[in-house]
């Protein structure tokens, strides 16, 4: 499956722990990257300093949903369960 064109519901529902270009400490769930561009599309796209947790990130119909607004909730979803305060 590839990505829907201008979605960017994965650069901005997850956390990222890991260094950014632009953002040195990571960034936190619900925040939009600032590597996402206007329309929705990641600058570091194919570039070596894109994050290796992006890079790994493969799309998959249940996390894509029909559209971004699925995919944000999802993935909004799925940040929330797995923080590790929701694991205590």
């Amino acid at each position: 499956m590839n990505c829907r064109a201008g979605c960017g519901a994965c650069c901005i529902a997850p956390s990222i722990a890991s260094p950014i270009p632009g953002m040195p400490q990571g960034k936190p769930a619900g925040v939009r990257c600032v590597q996402l561009t206007e329309d929705n599309r990641c600058r570091l796209f194919g570039q070596r300093e894109r994050p290796a947790v992006c890079v790994r990130l493969r799309p998959e119909a249940e996390m894509c949903g029909q559209n971004a607004e699925q995919a944000l909730a999802w993935l909004s979803d799925l940040e929330r369960v797995t923080r590790p305060e929701a694991a205590s």
